[in-house]
């Protein structure tokens, strides 16, 4: 990945945001711009220079992966919140900083106090939203290479596992499963709690597994995914052990359209609203558009959440290098739901599938009976 031009491209930014510098607290944010992974760090950006405050538990790793990723930046250790405050401090004052960007969505209102009254007594400091998260809408060819790797794990990890629901296991053993394969095969943590939903647990979205055991002939909701190198993946497929009826396949036949037609917009300049509707459309079609509860795909990257949305009234435009979900799903309280995810990759015109504007990362088939 290249780490080390990013600051370089968050300083273009400083103008447009109103600011001299930028203050980075949200740790996804610190890992992306400097490589550095640990729970516990501040990092300041003025328009020459960079510093990463951290405490002493990350003194040897915040140098070493620093140094790695070929980040321009100085580490300064501080034992406790003063010099830690004494260190940016003196950072700011020398860059002759007049207003200091915060992050809006990353510091609480105890923090945003502390920095005005204690920290930065004679700095103006300005609330910002997405400087950093702008930049990381766009993956390089290596995040795009760890989404992939991370992809690549769930499906392997999916493909051994399916024969096992055909003995019955509750949603929770399935779903302790899932991580420990997932882990098994290389993935260093999962990218959040799997969904295992069975039966009538299928119409609630983000349903917890529990000890129902999964039956045959049943609706079963399977979203997970894993993290490769601090990047993670996000898939979900629906199936069934044994044949579900026919009312559940045509809600199968439905969200399978709904989530092809969805797939088929993703492309560079694509609006992320026309998405959601391309997908909703043949949903509200079925008869089923109250059904539909949540908006159609998210971002995929450093966070299993982030930029660019996909819902009805989001105004984001995709670009080339965007990794993206397109995830519709029906629920019907007391029968069960669908849900079926894939994460993709946004190309330019003739590169991705079938001559379109993108690729798909998640390969599992995405066959209803098992």
């Amino acid at each position: 990945m290249d780490v080390g031009s990013r600051l370089t491209r968050l300083r273009a930014e400083f103008d447009g945001a109103g600011v001299d510098a930028l203050l980075v607290t949200r740790l996804p944010n610190v890992r992306y711009l400097t490589g550095f992974t640990g729970s516990s760090a501040i990092l300041v950006i003025t328009t020459a220079h960079a510093l990463l405050v951290t405490d002493g538990r990350y003194r040897d790793q915040a140098s070493e992966q620093i140094g790695a990723s070929g980040v321009d930046a100085r580490v300064a250790i501080g034992a406790t919140q003063a010099a830690q405050s004494d260190a940016l401090g003196a950072a700011v004052a020398d860059a002759g900083v007049g207003r200091l960007g915060l992050e809006a969505n990353g510091i609480t209102w105890a923090q945003q106090r502390m920095f005005a009254e204690e920290w930065f007594p004679e700095i103006e400091l300005l609330a910002t939203t997405d400087v950093v998260e702008g930049l990381r809408r766009v993956k390089d060819a290596g995040e795009v290479a760890r989404i992939e790797a991370a992809c690549a794990i769930a499906d392997d990890t999916l493909a051994a596992l399916l024969p096992t629901l055909a003995n019955g296991p509750t949603e929770r053993e399935f779903a302790i499963a899932l991580e420990f394969g997932m882990r098994e095969r290389g993935a260093s943590g999962i990218s959040f709690a799997p969904i295992v939903a069975s039966g009538p647990n299928g119409a609630k979205p983000h349903a917890r597994p529990s000890e129902r055991a999964i039956g045959r002939g049943e609706l079963v909701v399977l979203d997970f995914g894993c993290i490769v190198d601090g990047y993670c993946s996000d898939m979900t497929r629906t199936v069934s052990v044994g044949e579900p009826g026919p009312d559940a396949r045509h809600l199968y036949e439905v969200v399978l359209e709904s989530q092809a037609a969805g797939s088929a917009v993703v492309a560079p300049a694509a609006a992320c609203s026309d998405i959601d509707r391309a997908s909703r459309d043949v949903i509200e079609a079925s008869g089923w558009g109250d059904a539909f509860l949540h908006g159609t795909g998210h971002g995929v990257g450093i966070e299993i959440h982030e930029a660019p949305r996909i819902g009805s009234t989001s105004g984001d435009i995709l670009a080339e290098g965007a990794v993206v979900t397109v995830e519709p799903g029906v629920y019907l309280t007391g029968i069960g739901g669908v849900r079926i995810e894939d994460t993709l990759v946004v190309t330019a015109p003739g590169n991705g599938r079938n001559g379109g504007g993108s690729r798909v990362l998640t390969n599992s088939p995405k066959d209803l009976v098992l």
